[in-house]
């Protein structure tokens, strides 16, 4: 077992790199639906030396599988949303504390002092389902804030919308985290000049607009709200950890978590830095489930580690990873 203090003490790539090998022999063995997709592949626990010959478990298990290194309770059950009929991904955490400490580290990491902001949420379609990991974080994040004027919004985008402006114009520090198609209705409803808000935006147009590319989507924000950028949360279901932009749609993990990027024709070999192809995440917070996730995502990596993310794989587009059902 890799103790969790190692995991958010680590300082150096090549520290991490120790850590993560040491992560990844302790889910093979402990962790029976990842062992038999190792199996799978005829990869052999002893032969791997480095990080890019781990192999890493198909998102979609999380779907049809309980993926768990351990046999301890599950304490939180994380679940995505989905389309009536499709099935929804479950990730099941036996240690919650876990995920509030990689949250909130990674949090103090790029924007400091919890304390120092108001947070403001606008996520209305996290708020009508249950068993979001999303919900989680910002509802702990606003408790850490200590600030009363901290708060959700639902369908009230009037309330909303008087709150930012007064807040605002007092000089209170604001995050204001929202799900992207919500933003774009607040900003439709009122142009805003704000000087002292952090606008966030979690992704998705959950089927309500038509997807725009990011640089658009960025461009009407930042007109929107008179920011100078737009920053981004990078963070799923499955993943117990998060990586942020600060801007410009580049982001940044936390040292307890990386990116690779793999050729989209073969899944077990990887691209050059600057390539477009699928992001595979190491998230090492997922101790306790599978730390090695090739996600459905389509994105470039570059030589100080930063990544952007530009899009999603269709499913005609899954070439190399075949064994997504054991």
């Amino acid at each position: 077992m890799v103790p969790i203090q190692d995991i958010f003490t680590i300082a150096s790539q090549k520290q991490f790199e120790k850590i993560a090998l040491k992560v990844f022999r302790f889910q093979h063995e402990k962790n029976l639906v990842y062992r038999e997709f190792c199996d799978l592949l005829k990869v052999d626990k002893g032969s791997v030396k480095s990080i890019k010959q781990i192999p890493f478990l198909p998102i979609q298990f999380f779907k049809s599988h309980n993926v768990l290194s351990t046999t301890n309770p599950v304490q939180e059950t994380f679940t995505s949303s989905g389309t009536t009929g499709l099935l929804t991904s479950r990730h099941l955490v036996t240690d919650v504390s876990i995920y509030e400490e990689s949250y909130r580290k990674a949090f103090a990491s790029f924007y400091g002092n919890i304390e120092d902001y108001a947070v403001l949420a606008l996520l209305p379609s996290y708020l009508e389902r249950e068993g979001s990991s999303l919900l989680y974080m910002v509802d702990d994040l606003m408790e850490l804030s200590n600030n009363p004027r901290s708060g959700f919004y639902l369908n009230n985008y009037q309330e909303l919308i008087n709150k930012l402006i007064e807040l605002d114009n007092s000089g209170q520090n604001i995050l204001l985290i929202g799900v992207t198609y919500a933003l774009l209705d607040l900003i439709e409803m009122q142009q805003f000049h704000l000087k002292n808000t952090i606008i966030m935006e979690t992704g998705g147009m959950k089927g309500r607009r038509k997807e725009i590319v990011r640089e658009e989507l960025h461009q009407l924000l930042c007109n929107g709200f008179g920011v100078s950028s737009i920053h981004s949360e990078y963070g799923m279901t499955e993943l117990l950890s998060q990586a942020y932009s600060l801007g410009e749609g580049v982001f940044e993990c936390p040292n307890w978590m990386s990116v690779l990027i793999r050729d989209t024709e073969d899944a077990l070999t990887y691209v050059e830095a600057g390539k477009t192809g699928g992001i595979n995440v190491i998230d090492l917070a997922n101790i306790n489930s599978c730390s090695f996730i090739a996600t459905q995502d389509l994105g470039k990596k570059y030589a100080d580690n930063s990544f952007e993310v530009l899009g999603r794989f269709d499913h005609s587009d899954i070439r190399g990873c075949n064994l997504m059902v054991l």
